[in-house]
């Protein structure tokens, strides 16, 4: 097996919503997503319960008529299909793994 580190995030500018998939099995998903300041991630769901980890920045994650605030290092648990979008407060870059 070879071993590499992987500067994908790290390196990614901030450019509207971009969205990156790090790793998929058959056991999990895990996507990096980038947002720039005061750019929305439209309303979507997931389909399988998700943990949100945010890397870099701040944003307000929007679900079931409640809204929370998050920064870097905090750690955010929700549902599968349950209606949710995301605005950033400023740059900000955080994992989604479900």
């Amino acid at each position: 097996m070879m071993y590499t580190i992987n500067n994908q995030i790290k390196n990614e500018n901030f450019s509207g919503l971009k969205i990156q998939v790090l790793r998929k099995t058959d056991a999990v998903e895990v996507l990096s997503i980038s947002l720039e300041k005061g750019t929305i991630f439209p309303e979507h769901s997931s389909p399988r319960e998700a943990q949100l980890l945010v890397l870099e920045g701040n944003i307000d994650f929007h679900i079931n008529k409640s809204t929370f605030q998050l920064s870097e290092q905090q750690h955010f648990n929700f549902p599968k299909e349950e209606k949710h979008w995301v605005e950033a407060n400023e740059n900000s870059k955080f994992l989604i793994i479900r």
